[in-house]
């Protein structure tokens, strides 16, 4: 409990009098006799009236207050927080209410003045935003309650336990349900190039059409209809993809408010949410993890959830990227031929280890390495050179990505794709990449 601005107030202005009242006598000025006592008289009232007002505020019972609090949240988007309050108070008090939202939440609209009427039910809200996934558990609620005549504040600390989970923002995703597949890729800037080649899985027989190859006549059935009809394909489904997710020192730079490991990790969930929409099967293996985590490739659009569930507090690490074990797991683990998605951020002295293991997966596996690029880099290589500083940031730039471009090359040469993207671009080309490869027939 502590004093209100009012009784602050009192005291302040009864302790100038005193004061004013005591320099004039000292300095011998005519003062009257009783303008002392009346300043004494009034300072015990205020306490008097002050004991009386705390002990009053110490017999109010606590409002009960419920949050309404939604069980997931998107990381780096605002979500709605309900307060609801109950009370037993006769009369109307206005009461301030501060959540003790959790470290890695920022909030707006806290504290909250709320006013409480008789007999009534109060509610207010204020937003939330996650600045990282993960679980997150609320404890305690803080109520300022006012003393009957304001002299007081009485801060009542509530227990309520509640808890929340941050996913990745994937809520984007699932608004593109709303908008055709096509006008939906194309806003998130995919490419879908035209089918070429026949290596896809029989769909259903119909009638020829202006510009089918000839290649597409099924001739038993025309001659049947005595009609010319067409074989149509569809992409084939019931295809394999594994996404290699590395989770080590290498993912934790940050050119914005998510890292390359949160850009890495919407990324998959992008190409997963197309893939799984498509007919295939999705899976996932982490490596340089606190705990490797391993998916098997499972298909249907229910699937996501899953993948969700078991990405949204995975966080990256310090530790080194080990590609051979990983490959070695991967391998152990995953026996039919699969896509194989190598998310992580190349460095030149990954050569040595990242080629033998890239090369023994690529032996039963496609082999993708999908390799982040910072936003700084493009940044600094297009920026004007004006001092020694910016010659010599230019400089180093350029030789770092001359270095990446010649790892890169030793990859493709060894038969190994490689993709360099920029971490917001990254979840747009890897599906770009799939839908070519599926309409190809590869």
């Amino acid at each position: 409990m502590k004093p209100s601005r009012l009784m602050l107030a009192w005291l302040l202005v009864l302790l100038a009098c005193g004061i004013v009242s005591g320099t004039l006598r000292a300095l011998e000025f005519a003062v009257p006799a009783n303008l002392m006592a009346i300043n004494w008289g009034l300072l015990l009232a205020l306490l008097a009236l002050a004991l009386l007002d705390a002990v009053r505020v110490k017999r109010l019972s606590s409002p009960r207050l419920k949050r309404q609090l939604p069980g997931s949240l998107a990381l780096g988007r605002w979500s709605e927080v309900q307060l609801n309050l109950e009370h037993d108070f006769a009369q109307p008090l206005n009461v301030q209410v501060f959540d003790h939202v959790p470290p890695g939440l920022s909030f707006e609209h806290l504290p909250l003045t709320v006013e409480l009427q008789p007999g009534q039910h109060s509610q207010a809200g204020y937003r939330l935003r996650p600045l990282k996934r993960g679980h997150f558990s609320f404890g305690h609620c803080e109520i300022n309650l006012p003393s009957p005549l304001g002299l007081w504040s009485d801060r009542r600390l509530l227990e309520l336990p509640d808890a929340t989970r941050v996913y990745p923002d994937f809520a984007r995703l699932y608004e593109g349900q709303l908008l055709a597949v096509d006008n939906w890729l194309s806003q998130l800037g995919v490419r879908q190039k035209q089918r070429r080649g026949l290596g896809l899985e029989f769909h259903q027989l119909r009638e020829f059409r202006e510009g089918d190859s000839l290649r597409q006549i099924d001739w038993k059935a025309t001659a049947r209809q005595r009609t010319p009809i067409a074989r149509e394909y569809q992409d084939e489904r019931d295809q394999q993809i594994i996404f290699m997710l590395d989770c080590g020192r290498h993912m934790r730079s940050q050119d914005d408010e998510l890292s390359h490991f949160d850009h890495a990790l919407n990324a998959c969930l992008l190409l997963s949410y197309v893939a799984l929409r498509q007919g295939d099967a999705v899976g996932l293996s982490t490596f340089a993890s606190e705990q490797p985590r391993y998916l098997a490739p499972v298909k249907g659009t229910s699937h996501l959830n899953t993948l969700l569930n078991t990405v949204y507090d995975l966080n990256s690490t310090q530790r080194s990227a080990d590609y051979q074990a990983a490959a070695t797991q991967l391998l152990a683990r995953q026996k039919r031929r699969a896509l194989v998605v190598l998310v992580t951020n190349l460095r030149e002295e990954d050569d040595d280890e990242l080629l033998p293991a890239a090369k023994r997966l690529s032996q039963q596996h496609q082999v993708l390495i999908a390799s982040l690029r910072e936003d700084v880099l493009d940044s600094l290589r297009q920026s004007p050179v004006q001092t020694l500083s910016d010659a010599l940031a230019y400089c180093g730039t350029v030789d770092y990505l001359n270095a990446r471009a010649e790892l890169h090359e030793r990859l493709n040469a060894h038969g190994v794709l490689v993709m360099d993207a920029r971490p917001g671009e990254l979840g747009a080309e890897l599906v770009t990449r799939y839908l070519g490869w599926k309409r190809t027939g590869l």
